[in-house]
């Protein structure tokens, strides 16, 4: 296997060499390497590092005290990262013996040999056998395989990377019925339903395990979704957890929804506003995303690292920390070409819409998007103002 030396943050690694010209796959390589992941590790390592010191301050521990697993590690540059930037107990573990012989060669090129412990092996039997404060699922794909594993594994916090954002967000429908056990739909906002449907499933699998989850960071950037959970045991806070679990009600002909919490809920078949047959997806996420302060922690974070992407990092956590936690967004420019008048600036938009009463943000999904709790007529009614 050929190999190129990279470095992200201050870690360097070996990384198998893909031809230019072939197109990225799990079977490029023996060992897979994104580097348009890059981003997604820069916020691993400020969002572990900015949790990593509420659990020493809680629990009164050191940061090496602190169990940290990637169980899907590849060529290890994600938990490298999280050993030599943060300074974690950490855990790195891949079933292919390739994997294992490159991550041991960029333990001992960033000088952690003895410091991190390798395991070759499958995953799940890993996660079913050990204990971890910070469980991370990374996989190539849908993690839907490896959820329960990690559910039972993860003491304090869950971080999940999901690939599969066709199947998540509807435009491979049967198979993100098969993965997840929800219904997507492929609307203006799919890239929070999938988000919602990960988020949903996950709740699931942590509640067979009488665990709970509070969305702490999570965000749907490009081609995958990630979300930073906190886990907490116990069946009384597995049954608030639940109860935000829930279906939205779609009308694709005026682009109204409604959500209605539980997962045994009435639902109308007709939207209220023109009458037309609604869809229905779920069952999914309808709580809050992030954790406002600790979006605040990570942006420290990000403000005292060398990170490759920092800049884009930061701005995708302030979007994040200031979105309404209102389930789903309206896309302006749709909205716009609907009504067919030219689309205003958002700023413009917002205002008008809080100078109405209404509660009014950008999103992290897209640069057109909104979120408020005007519903769609009253958001409607703001528009036809700038006729």
């Amino acid at each position: 296997m050929k190999t190129r030396t990279i470095l992200e943050g201050c870690t360097r690694a070996l990384v198998p060499m893909v031809p230019d010209d072939q197109p990225l796959s799990i079977s490029s390589a023996s060992v897979f390497y994104n580097k348009e992941m890059e981003l997604n590790r820069d916020l691993s390592v400020a969002s572990i590092a900015a949790y990593s010191e509420i659990i020493a301050s809680r629990k009164h521990l050191d940061l090496l005290d602190i169990t940290y697993v990637d169980a899907l590690s590849a060529s290890g540059i994600r938990g490298l990262r999280i050993a030599k930037e943060i300074g974690l107990n950490v855990t790195l573990n891949d079933w292919s013996e390739e994997a294992y012989t490159l991550i041991r060669e960029n333990t001992e090129l960033n000088e952690l040999t003895g410091k991190v412990r390798i395991c070759l092996g499958n995953a799940n039997v890993l996660l079913h056998k050990e204990r971890y404060n910070i469980v991370d699922i990374d996989p190539f794909g849908s993690p839907t395989t490896y959820l329960d594993a990690a559910s039972s594994s993860a003491i304090n916090m869950l971080a999940v990377t999901a690939t599969d954002t066709a199947p998540l967000c509807g435009a491979h429908l049967n198979s993100g019925i098969r993965k997840y056990g929800a219904v997507p739909l492929n609307i203006e906002y799919h890239s929070e339903m999938g988000l919602r449907i990960l988020l949903g499933r996950i709740a699931i699998d942590l509640a067979r395990h009488e665990k709970a989850m509070q969305p702490m960071f999570c965000h749907a950037t490009r081609h995958y979704v990630r979300a930073y959970l906190e886990v907490k045991k116990s069946a009384n806070s597995t049954d608030k957890c639940l109860k935000n679990m829930g279906f939205i009600a779609h009308c694709t002909k005026c682009t109204s929804r409604s959500v209605h919490y539980g997962l045994a809920v009435h639902i109308p078949e007709k939207c209220e506003i023109c009458g037309n047959y609604t869809n229905i997806a779920g069952p999914l996420w309808l709580g809050p995303l992030h954790d406002k302060d600790f979006c605040d922690s990570i942006l420290i974070q990000l403000s005292k690292r060398e990170l490759g992407k920092k800049e884009h990092a930061a701005k995708i956590v302030e979007l994040c920390k200031n979105e309404l936690d209102i389930p789903t967004f309206y896309d302006q420019h749709l909205l716009s070409k609907q009504m067919r008048i030219s689309a205003i600036p958002m700023e413009e938009l917002l205002k008008e819409l809080v100078s109405n009463g209404f509660k009014a943000s950008r999103t992290h999904f897209s640069g057109t998007s909104f979120k408020t709790n005007a519903g769609l007529e009253g958001i409607l009614d703001t528009l036809r103002r700038f006729r």
